[in-house]
């Protein structure tokens, strides 16, 4: 998150500093429990800050996320694929390729992009293909065009798309072309040397980009809603996504939230279930796509700023957070969450790795940090 920011420019000293204390601490063999639990939840506070500054560089250079219809079937033409999370090669190669008769989809975490209006308004950023980072070897295989990774979340390239695969950023691969100095020159050409879709796909439209300024800018409708008994509770269900069996649990989750009820996602945790129609409430989607992983941010403000509107504090709310869990960044952005004092979060499908029996035993009962259930079970008992 720190890197995505500096790279637009957006900087705090005091994150780098931290950053640096704290692998020194970790130099030293601490076996105390309570600085080491202390430490962690520092290094959530600092997560926020990368969070916020990633988000203050995002939308200072892109405009805040406006609620967008985003086509998810291909277009006729020659094509490039996207995928990772950084916003500013994406900005580069749209760039690049404008006037050139090729057409841009994004993939995995990239797909909040197209709700920022500094990037959609190039009209060859077409709409997403495919889903999350695990099923990329088959969509990529299947895709008849260029692919750059951004960042992270590449696999094993298979044979079949290794010569129109490229990496940039901190992302590499051993025999996959590296893209420096935002020359996007080799992945133009290798798309216009594919074959490209021969033909359009049957249309089909997904909404996204409920960032905390789009919600903030209805507040008072949601709030109404609430106070009118409309909306009884808030669902924030989303994660990463990975291929370990048990997943389908989100899906099934988040279909038998009652009509009542926001389902909120963000991450890609979302595409158990972001293709489904929801339907809305008194013009309230029911679904609120709310971004990228780092989006995170977007939805501890809006909680925030409900928790203000009705004068209690975030745990107080009619808010339910359902966790789906893959390491990497996942464990800074709960960090953060435990870090703000947010209570009885469940995730899931099984505990992260580093959660031993003294650590699990430390987060259930400081945070009612609960591994999930059934989905009737969970939904049961967070209804209450």
């Amino acid at each position: 998150y720190v890197d995505h920011a500096a790279v637009l420019g957006v900087e705090d000293d005091s994150v780098y500093a931290f950053t640096h204390d704290t692998l020194s601490f970790l130099a030293d063999e601490v076996d105390d429990v309570n600085a080491l639990v202390a430490r962690a939840l520092a290094v959530g506070e600092n997560n926020l800050k990368a969070m916020q500054l990633l988000d203050s560089g995002n939308t200072g250079t892109y405009g805040h996320p406006e609620p967008t219809r985003v086509r998810v079937t291909p277009v006729k033409g020659k094509c490039i694929l996207v995928s990772g999370h950084d916003l500013k090669d994406l900005a580069a190669l749209l760039q690049q390729t404008e006037g050139k008769g090729i057409n841009v989809y994004t993939h995995g975490e990239m797909l909040p992009c197209l709700a920022y209006p500094g990037l959609k308004k190039y009209s060859h950023l077409v709409g997403n293909y495919g889903g999350a980072w695990q099923d990329q070897a088959k969509e990529f295989d299947a895709f008849p065009g260029a692919i750059l990774m951004t960042t992270n979340c590449i696999q094993r390239p298979r044979q079949s798309y290794q010569s129109r695969i490229f990496t940039t950023g901190l992302v590499q691969w051993p025999g996959v072309v590296h893209v420096t100095n935002d020359d996007f020159s080799a992945v133009i050409n290798a798309a216009l040397e594919a074959e490209g879709f021969t033909e359009d796909g049957p249309e089909q439209y997904i909404t996204i980009g409920f960032g905390h300024n789009a919600v903030m800018s209805v507040a008072d409708k949601v709030i109404d809603a609430v106070k009118a008994g409309k909306i009884r509770r808030f669902f924030l269900i989303g994660g990463c996504d990975g291929a370990k069996p048990g997943r389908d649990y989100y899906t099934n989750l988040a279909t038998s939230v009652p009509d009542d009820c926001v389902v909120m996602t963000l991450a890609c945790g979302k595409y158990r279930f972001n293709k489904l129609e929801f339907g809305d409430i008194g013009g309230i989607p029911r679904l609120l796509d709310i971004g990228q992983c780092n989006d995170a941010y977007s939805a501890i403000q809006i909680a925030v700023a409900l928790a203000n509107a009705f004068e209690c504090g975030v745990n107080d709310l009619p808010l339910s957070i359902v966790l789906s869990w893959y390491e990497q960044k996942a464990v800074a952005v709960l960090l953060t969450l435990l870090h703000l004092g947010i209570q009885g979060m469940r995730i899931g499908p099984s505990l992260p790795a580093f959660v031993g029996p003294n650590v699990l035993d430390v987060l259930v009962k400081t945070f009612g940090l609960t591994p999930i259930d059934t989905p009737e079970a969970d939904l049961a008992a967070m209804l209450g």
